[in-house]
């Protein structure tokens, strides 16, 4: 039987293989192009909004979405916050601080260290690392959200395709913010727009790292390296399945891991599922056409 889809002749037809890096490919400079404008309309035409906030994490990732923003809005108009918590690495805020000023991004820092802790130490003074850094994430919004108030501006997101398709991040924190450039480039293309808009160095090939628990890197925690993970997370969503790369030469290890994280997630990737009581039901069946 002969397969719909992927459709013939598209990119998404390409026999798989693992070292045809192809797919992942894009043209930065058509892509840079497309998320100014799409910053400009987003923030300034459809929301009326003339100044953002990013949290600046020393990232690669929120490192090229200020940049963007500084871009599209100009410096002036994107505050920069940084937001250390006690066991936030040292090199974080120093890299933070080179990408603002590299881009002319104003900062501001604030220590969230004793809104976390206030909460854990005396409630749950038991709580492990990963329940200690999702609170600290979740705190983060609560401080992004709270400045962009005071400053009558919108938080923009950071977060990756990469990180969204795997579920690799803290719900309701990272995922937060109604604006995101970076949403549909997987890691590999973050790095590479990241080079040709150029944020440092020193940002872009440090190994990624949420820096919630001291050591921790992505890679480590996910169990593959994002140029792995990339490729298979393409073909995956571009309507292969797992046995078909597999068969291609993709270790089976890899395509399980990434496989299952992405089915065992994808309720991460949607607004509370609501149950439906009415044919107007908010996001269930009333849609405008933007939402399509």
């Amino acid at each position: 039987m002969t397969r719909a889809w992927p459709p013939p002749g598209t990119a998404e037809a390409r026999a798989p293989h693992p070292a045809d890096r192809g797919p992942l490919d894009i043209d930065t400079d058509l892509v840079r192009d497309w998320l100014v404008q799409f910053l400009r309309e987003e923030i300034e035409r459809r929301r009326g909004f003339r100044r953002v906030v990013v949290g600046l994490s020393g990232g690669v990732d929120s490192a090229l979405t200020a940049a963007l923003c500084a871009e599209a809005l100009g410096p002036a108009a994107v505050l920069a916050l940084l937001l250390p918590y006690r066991t936030s690495s040292p090199r974080s805020r120093e890299h933070a601080l080179l990408v603002a000023g590299k881009f002319g991004i104003p900062t501001r820092t604030i220590d969230i260290t004793r809104a976390v802790d206030g909460y854990l130490d005396e409630f749950e003074p038991e709580a492990g690392g990963h329940r200690r850094g999702n609170v600290a994430a979740r705190q983060r919004m609560i401080v992004l959200f709270d400045q962009a108030f005071k400053l009558s501006a919108l938080p923009v997101g950071t977060g990756n395709k990469s990180e969204r398709l795997l579920g690799y991040y803290t719900w309701h924190a990272d995922d937060s913010p109604p604006v995101n450039p970076l949403g549909d480039l997987f890691k590999s293309q973050v790095w590479a727009l990241a080079r040709a808009v150029g944020v440092p160095a020193e940002v872009v090939d440090k190994p990624a790292t949420a820096d919630l628990i001291q050591g921790q890197t992505d890679e480590e925690d996910l169990g593959a390296t994002y140029p792995e993970a990339d490729l298979i997370l393409h073909h995956l969503i571009s309507g292969r399945g797992p046995d078909d790369l597999v068969e291609a030469g993709f270790e089976r290890k890899k395509v399980e891991l990434v496989a299952g994280r992405l089915e065992s997630t994808h309720w991460k990737r949607h607004l509370p599922t609501v149950a439906m009581l009415s044919p107007t039901a908010i996001g269930e069946w009333y849609l405008r056409p933007v939402d399509y």
